[in-house]
């Protein structure tokens, strides 16, 4: 991170910029690191059933259907349960319910290790979706208790770096961990997965009901003026915002066209976690290990242009831009890859580009709806287009797969995720910027 923690010395009110600075930092140093590291878990849980799919599938004699089913029914209970979580998380307070939320799903995700028909499958990941349900637009409703919307895209961008993280150590990860132990007190490395990779989200539950603070006003390692500071800049945010009723929000075209965009974004976001390392293997590849390594490249150069355009977006004061051009860059980083679908520096080039453009939209759109959103409407807006757009989380990866099916190649299915990326990047600078570009 680019911030530099206080040392111990409050600085002076006195000198407001530099106040200011060291106050923002302070918050950023307390509550980032924790959230970062529940993002990773939380991603790592979610998609490594892509993972297991290489021994579970001959393991439990199940087909590619069943487990395409499986997969894409997490998004469906995501889908349904998510705006009622964020309404709770307003209403309570982030702290026990993104403990409540970790805790659930680490303890699911570990009785993985108990499937063995395909009605179990389709039961226990659609009870992760549950679960999980409410943490992200969770996490980005905290950010506005904390954060003016003019701080928000660098520290968004910061956060959803975890995305990028999970694909980097994701894959080897587990990767070592089914090689290494199948048959340890008789388990296969599928299971051992399973239960390994759940004990973070279920440590890291409990470090956040003694950690986080819901409010500004309940954080004691904060001064009084650290406290007034923060408080007086969101409580002048929000007081430019017009406050709406939850029918109101939901009667918001500009809620529904953010759902459309995001979902637009979506698209080539699972798009390419779950077909990233067949492209690469398509392209001449064939050593698992060496597929593994060379998928972390795309995700570690993302990380890095994720934080640099976030903080190109908070400095110049602008979204709308800021979010169109990765994901015109996301665009034709996809068709690039599939001109040189059978040279793999030349693919690996393309990849990276749209894994930058892809990666840099998903936390710079949310900087867009948080802009115009506030009280219980931004808490369930929030989740309303998050669950909305998450559903191409059941439809990118089918439909990939059917065209692949279809067509025997990936590339039809790049070109509808371009086009995609293309729509989402278009409709962004629909949004009227004096709403957003604050």
């Amino acid at each position: 991170m680019s911030y530099t923690p206080a040392q111990g010395v409050a600085a002076s009110p006195g000198t407001d910029v530099s106040f200011e600075e060291a106050t923002f930092s302070k918050v950023t140093w307390r509550l980032l690191p924790l959230l970062f590291l529940c993002y990773v878990a939380s991603y790592l849980d979610r998609v490594n059933v892509g993972f297991a799919k290489l021994q579970m599938l001959q393991d439990l004699k199940f087909s590619e259907t069943v487990y395409g089913l499986g997969a894409g029914i997490f998004f469906i209970g995501y889908f349904i349960f998510e705006v009622p979580s964020n309404i709770i998380l307003h209403k309570v307070g982030a702290r026990l319910w993104i403990a409540r939320i970790m805790i659930t799903w680490g303890i699911i995700s570990g009785a993985m290790i108990f499937v063995t028909t395909p009605e179990m499958f389709y039961v226990m990941r659609f009870l992760l979706g549950v679960a999980e349900a409410g943490f992200f637009p969770g996490v980005i409703l905290y950010l506005t208790y904390w954060y003016p919307s003019h701080r928000r895209g660098k520290i968004t961008a910061l956060f959803m770096t975890g995305i990028a993280i999970s694909g980097v150590i994701g894959g080897p990860l587990s990767g070592w961990i089914m090689h290494a132990f199948p048959g340890v007190h008789g388990l296969t490395g599928w299971q051992w997965m399973f239960i390994i990779e759940a004990i973070p989200s279920l440590v890291l539950g409990v470090v956040v009901i003694f950690y986080l603070k819901d409010r500004i006003r309940d954080a004691d390692w904060l001064s009084e003026d650290e406290k007034r500071l923060l408080e007086s800049q969101i409580a002048q945010e929000q007081s430019e915002k017009a406050e709406v009723s939850l029918g109101q929000m939901f009667a918001d075209g500009k809620v529904w066209l953010s759902a459309i965009i995001y979902f637009c974004f979506v698209m080539g976001l699972y798009g390419v976690s779950f077909w990233l390392p067949t492209i690469i293997k398509t392209t001449g590849v064939t050593d698992p290990l060496n597929i593994g390594l060379l998928t972390a490249i795309p995700y570690a150069v993302a990380a890095v242009a994720m934080i640099m355009i976030g903080r190109s977006a908070d400095q110049h004061r602008e979204r709308r831009w800021h979010v169109a051009i990765p994901a015109f860059l996301g665009c034709v980083g996809l068709l690039f890859s599939t001109v040189y679908d059978h040279n793999t520096l030349l693919a690996m080039a393309s990849l990276t580009l749209a894994a930058v453009g892809i990666l840099t939209t998903l936390p710079l759109f949310w900087s867009l709806p948080t802009a115009f959103l506030s009280g219980a409407a931004a808490a369930a807006g929030i989740a309303l287009i998050n669950s909305l757009g998450n559903l191409a989380g059941f439809v990118s990866p089918y439909l990939v797969g059917w065209l692949k099916d279809a067509t025997q190649s990936t590339n039809t299915g790049m070109y509808v995720l371009a086009a995609s990326l293309l729509l989402g990047g278009l409709l962004t600078l629909a949004v009227p910027a004096k709403l957003v570009n604050k």
